[in-house]
């Protein structure tokens, strides 16, 4: 979706990273129809090797890389102790080490231009707990961390890359299959991947969706953490919002664009 929403705003060249390899050149072969040149490499993210490859097949295609979009994300929505070591670690190795490995190797590139923009989509979850989402928050609060101190270290450098940091709150897709939100309601993927387009266009540091995700480290800084629990939890009814999570049937990620 990012990647179409990028095409439409012709992007010069687009290249999708995906461990699923039909499913990336699908994905290409949309993009093509909108005029965009496309080319997929596949990767696995939850393996270094195969990123510092992907890294290479890239380079092999297109001289440098204007934008990275870091999406790739999975869930596994249970509790803490109920989770298996394997899921613990895949999802950390997903949602946080690689967007920083695949980053820390393509930033040369942007440093040598002296421009960039790189775009790290996070999570609501990573500004607020959230029960049955415990890694994947821990997840998404360290990618939030990491976003905000590489933002600082390359304003501080004079580099003229960009950061944007994404929290979303739930996407409607087949990741948060089961998801029960009574007040805040499920985002539809296209207007988020219209909003993050926008973003770059902007060079908004953080983009928070919906609005109302704006007022959260508002609120966490000025209320007790009871009060803040009574208001996230039971007035928004966020704490039971993975109460009838189902999600995939087996972790999936999302396509990590890179355009």
């Amino acid at each position: 979706m990012l990647a179409l929403e990028a095409a439409k705003k012709k992007a010069a060249y687009i290249i999708i990273l995906d461990i699923d390899e039909q499913a990336g050149i699908n994905v290409c072969k949309e993009i093509k129809t909108v005029g965009t040149d496309c080319s997929f490499v596949k990767v696995d993210l939850a393996n270094q090797s195969s990123i510092a490859q992907a890294v290479e097949n890239i380079y092999a295609i297109v001289p440098s890389i204007d934008i990275v979009i870091n999406n790739a994300g999975i869930v596994t929505g249970k509790l803490f102790h109920d989770h298996l070591d394997a899921e613990i670690e895949n999802t950390i190795a997903i949602n946080l080490n690689a967007p920083m490995y695949l980053t820390h190797k393509l930033l040369p590139g942007m440093l040598n231009n002296h421009a960039g923009h790189i775009v790290n989509v996070a999570s609501a979850a990573g500004m607020a707990a959230h029960p049955k989402l415990s890694v994947y928050a821990a997840s998404k609060w360290g990618m939030i961390g990491w976003s905000e101190s590489l933002r600082l270290e390359l304003e501080q450098g004079n580099t003229g890359i960009k950061v944007t940091t994404v929290t979303p709150y739930y996407i409607n897709t087949g990741m948060f299959k089961g998801v029960k939100s009574p007040i805040i309601p499920l985002l539809k993927p296209e207007v988020v991947a219209k909003k993050i387009i926008k973003s770059i266009e902007k060079n908004k540091i953080f983009s928070r969706m919906p609005g109302i995700v704006y007022a959260m480290p508002f609120f966490k800084g000025i209320l007790p953490q009871r009060w803040f629990d009574a208001v996230v939890g039971k007035v928004f009814g966020v704490y039971g919002a993975m109460e009838f999570f189902k999600g995939r049937e087996q972790l999936e990620q999302k396509n990590n664009d890179i355009s």
